[in-house]
């Protein structure tokens, strides 16, 4: 009992906002991050398209009744469902599962499992790592030369493996059962694109491949894709759930941070390390103030601060010690204009919020600085 009342009230994840670009699994994903702390802004970067009125999926469904492939591949639980149930729609349902009863099915991981299973049939075998990399190896250390392999597709490229295949002697189907298309109403994306290049993010999330890819278009359309790149480069986190997602953002030189197991879980997890530690920490006026996204920890207790405060104590903390005159922290300040005593009710403001006016000194007819405790001086004198 006693440790839990130690424990801070807030999550990890307190003061930070993350930015949320799944369609799928959104509110999943929303949720665990607000449980921990974090402010959520979502939009989704695309939108899933069924293909129960496809051709495409339609024909790819006769193929494989009307000449049994050697292995079928399920890669998605959602996708895997999608196509039975699509088939189930076209009277066709059964057909397909009897020709599935008779094929090698490989899953890609256990929700795989589980929808396989749900449909009355079973799977041969599925990788430990829940990866499409380990299920290829598999394939062609078997050797694939003229074996006719169905590979259900989920509305995102499968980098290589596809590919792979063809290039081992194998003849390939694929099973494309949801196709992703850009959101109807590009309103809550463009909300979003102008948080991430304000810095007004901590980090963005991205579950899917596409989701990426249509962020990095639309940007690229509003004539913003230096400035987000520029965001993603330094100031806001791109978190993916796995290197397939990632592959976009990194053929835009973006470097990104990736959970080992590729669930909503452990991404989550990973920005609960990665945040709190990118957050700077200073020893101010005998206080620990670590300042984070839109809140600071003062002494471990969490202080929700105004934009234009904590754009103030950011021009302080990037010199902690220093003065910064006011004609410098005007400029700081976000639609300020040209009068400072926006400086003064801005930075009255800030001292209340972070409940401790010593930490802020004002040095007179000079400007501001922050308290730095003399012991830290020579560790911050060159920051």
């Amino acid at each position: 009992m006693d440790d839990e009342q130690q424990r801070p009230e807030h999550g990890p994840l307190a003061g930070f906002t993350v930015g949320v670009t799944a369609a799928r699994r959104a509110e999943e994903l929303g949720a665990l991050l607000q449980r921990r702390g974090a402010a959520v802004v979502h939009a989704p970067a695309l939108r899933i398209v069924p293909l129960a009125d496809d051709g495409e999926l339609l024909a790819a469904t006769k193929e494989i009744i009307g000449a049994h492939p050697d292995v079928a591949v399920a890669t998605t639980a959602i996708g895997f469902r999608g196509w039975v149930e699509a088939a189930e729609g076209w009277g066709l349902g059964e057909a397909l599962l009897d020709r599935l009863r008779g094929v090698r099915l490989l899953a890609r991981g256990p929700k795989v499992k589980g929808a396989i299973r749900a449909a009355g049939l079973t799977e041969e075998w599925s990788p430990s790592s829940e990866s499409m990399a380990e299920v290829l190896d598999r394939l062609l250390q078997e050797g694939v030369e003229g074996r006719r392999i169905a590979v259900q597709l989920h509305g995102e490229p499968l980098p290589g493996f596809v590919e792979a295949l063809r290039e081992g002697g194998a003849e390939v189907v694929p099973v494309p059962v949801y196709r992703w298309m850009p959101p109807e109403d590009t309103g809550p994306l463009d909300r979003l694109l102008d948080a991430a290049v304000s810095r007004g993010l901590d980090a963005l999330t991205f579950t899917s491949a596409p989701a990426a890819a249509s962020l990095l278009s639309r940007a690229e359309e509003r004539g913003l894709l230096p400035e987000l790149l520029s965001a993603l480069g330094h100031d806001v986190l791109p978190a993916c759930v796995g290197p397939v997602t990632a592959l976009p953002l990194q053929a835009r030189g973006v470097d990104t941070v990736q959970p080992e197991r590729f669930r909503l879980g452990p991404l989550v997890q990973l920005l609960c390390r990665e945040l709190p530690g990118r957050a700077r920490a200073l020893p101010v006026a005998g206080h620990r103030v670590e300042i984070r996204g839109h809140a600071v920890l003062v002494d471990g207790e969490l202080k929700p601060v105004p934009p234009a405060g904590m754009a103030l104590l950011r021009a302080l903390a990037r010199r902690p010690g220093w003065v910064v005159a006011r004609a410098e922290l005007l400029r700081a300040l976000p639609g300020a204009g040209r009068d400072e005593h926006a400086v003064e009710t801005a930075m009255a403001r800030l001292r209340t919020a972070l409940g401790a006016p010593k930490l802020i000194q004002t040095v007179v007819k000079r400007g501001y600085r922050l308290a730095l405790d003399p012991a830290a001086d020579s560790k911050y004198a060159d920051a």
